[in-house]
């Protein structure tokens, strides 16, 4: 079927519907360009989330189970995946969009050079039918106006009272108009005979001829179309094996999962190396104790009593809140239980023995380079060398230093871990120092008021039956369970809420009103009280502070 001998008539439905059609080709165009888009914002989403949920560096240890690292590899396979959504969006912009872009200028200027053609045919036929029309209305007014003639001339002729020179003169302008509509006729008969022919031409000839140009031009157009959806889902199956190696990838890691190893490692994480305590010791008071029923010692009993749970919740409340744990660990982790200590200088060991080896690697190298220069001066000069290995030297020696004084440390934890055959016993000393020696802060022993002080995080906690040194410093930093409660130096106004999740801390709200115990000490924190129960410690910029006339010069501190 052809546009020309079909559609000889519908010049301007055609032009409407290429039209149209190029209007489709950009409407798709801009399609593909969102597509692309929505492709690019998922996967930046899809990195965001990634990145996210990295492992940060204080989460590195978390690698050691199994089911971290399965989710740590599966947010790096994200990041692979993210990466062929990408590989989406590009291939989109470069095989559709940039080339139905170019595509569509093309069919522009094609149609519009068609289509100009074709109006200029239509304008000379046009032009041709109006020559025409004007040779015809020409030859019909010459003959009416010879018929005009010949009547005038036929009337004058058989009038007797008219002129032989008037008759003569009416049959000369009658034959005159007669030889005028002759001449309109021949005209008329010539020009409509050639008419005939341009149309003829313009129907059979040149609009099929331009409306079979612009029937190629649409149908490749349609091809081009169907070309351009059939990439659209190739670039899509181009990364379906690559996203499906990334979720082979997270099956593979998430089946590497070892529940039993991580929960042995557990046990690795945590084990403190202590035994467990043994059994307490009878202590019989009841020789010594005389018991007399009697107001005073009632009275005595109850107010001893009495302070005896006031210094039990003041230490329990306060101890564990202990300043030194916002700076930095000591070095020798003697902050850690023997087996995770014992765990933390093996790890600083290989570490240290590393950095040795990689001195001790580039000393080789340098030395080699020296022996080389010896041999061959005009490579370079021995002499240059020396500096760099005195200094790497040094850097050795550092180092073994640096290593003995850990492995002396290791020793001494690994000297000091108890032997499970030989468990502890609770003794008397130990029960005696119970006031200056701090409960754990351990987890799995927090609760438990432990008159041995089996663990503390004091650097020679290790050592059950020794009374650490720093326990008096640490009676001297908080209040001894023995003593009293301990007196109101003024007041503060909470300026802004605070929750106080570490141990030794209070929660306040904002605005309410607390009593000061002991101001602050340059360490950015101050001790208040609710109550005869509550009290702690809170930041120093959350509160203001009122301290009274006779405590420090009253001053008065935001």
């Amino acid at each position: 079927m052809s546009w020309g001998t079909e559609l000889w008539d519908q010049f301007d439905n055609l032009e409407k519907h290429t039209q149209w059609g190029i209007d489709f080709v950009e409407k798709y165009t801009k399609f593909v360009k969102e597509r692309s888009e929505i492709e690019l914002n998922y996967a930046r989403q899809i990195r965001n989330l990634s990145k996210k949920y990295q492992p940060k560096k204080k989460e590195e240890d978390d690698n050691k189970y199994t089911w971290c690292r399965a989710f740590h590899s599966t947010l790096n396979e994200l990041n692979d995946y993210a990466g062929q959504h990408e590989l989406i969006a590009e291939n989109m912009m470069s095989q559709i969009i940039a080339e139905l872009t170019r595509y569509t200028q093309e069919i522009k200027t094609e149609r519009k050079a068609h289509f100009h053609d074709g109006r200029k045919a239509q304008q000379q036929v046009e032009a041709s039918w109006k020559q025409l029309e004007a040779c015809k209305r020409k030859f019909e007014r010459d003959c009416k106006e010879a018929d005009r003639a010949q009547q005038y001339f036929e009337k004058l002729d058989a009038d007797i009272n008219v002129t032989k020179a008037d008759v003569e003169k009416a049959r000369q302008q009658a034959q005159m108009r007669h030889q005028m509509a002759s001449d309109s006729k021949n005209e008329y008969s010539s020009y409509l005979q050639k008419f005939n022919q341009e149309q003829n031409e313009h129907y059979y000839t040149i609009i099929p001829n331009i409306f079979q140009k612009i029937q190629v031009m649409e149908e490749k157009r349609i091809e081009r179309m169907g070309e351009s959806l059939k990439t659209f889902a190739e670039v899509d199956r181009q990364i379906l094996p690559i996203i499906g190696k990334c979720l082979d990838g997270i099956t593979q890691v998430a089946e590497s999962i070892e529940p039993k190893n991580d929960s042995s490692q557990v046990i690795e994480s945590y084990k403190s190396g202590f035994e467990p305590p043994g059994d307490v010791e009878f202590e019989d008071y009841g020789q010594a104790m005389k018991r007399t029923v009697s107001e005073t010692s009632l009275s005595n009993s109850r107010s001893d009593n009495k302070a005896d749970r006031s210094s039990k919740g003041k230490s329990k409340t306060l101890w564990p809140f202990i300043k030194k744990n916002k700076g930095s660990n000591p070095e020798d982790f003697s902050h850690l239980p023997p087996e995770q200590r014992r765990k933390k200088l093996q790890a600083k060991i290989d570490d240290i023995n590393k950095d040795i080896q990689k001195e001790m690697d580039q000393r080789d190298a340098l030395t080699k380079m020296k022996e080389v220069y010896i041999k061959n001066p005009q490579m370079g000069d021995p002499n240059s060398v020396d500096p760099r290995l005195a200094e790497i030297a040094q850097n050795i020696e550092k180092l073994q230093a640096e290593a003995q004084k850990f492995e002396g440390w290791l020793a001494e934890v690994e000297g000091r871990m108890p032997v499970k055959s030989d468990p502890p016993k609770r003794t008397s000393v130990l029960y005696e120092t119970q006031n200056s020696t701090p409960p754990t802060n351990n987890n799995c022993a927090q609760d438990r008021e432990s008159p041995d002080g089996s663990y503390t995080e004091e650097p020679s906690s290790e050592v059950q039956s020794k009374v650490q040194p720093e326990t008096a410093e640490s009676g001297d930093e908080f209040d001894d369970a023995d003593e009293e409660i301990q007196p109101t130096i003024g007041t503060c106004k909470a300026l802004y809420p605070f929750e106080g999740v570490n141990e030794g801390t209070i929660s306040v709200a904002e605005g309410e009103l607390l009593y000061v115990i002991e101001e602050d000490k340059g360490d950015g924190w101050t001790r208040v009280r609710r109550n005869e129960e509550e009290e702690g410690y809170v930041p120093t910029s959350y509160v203001e502070v009122f301290l009274d006339s006779n405590a420090k010069g009253a001053i008065t501190y935001i």
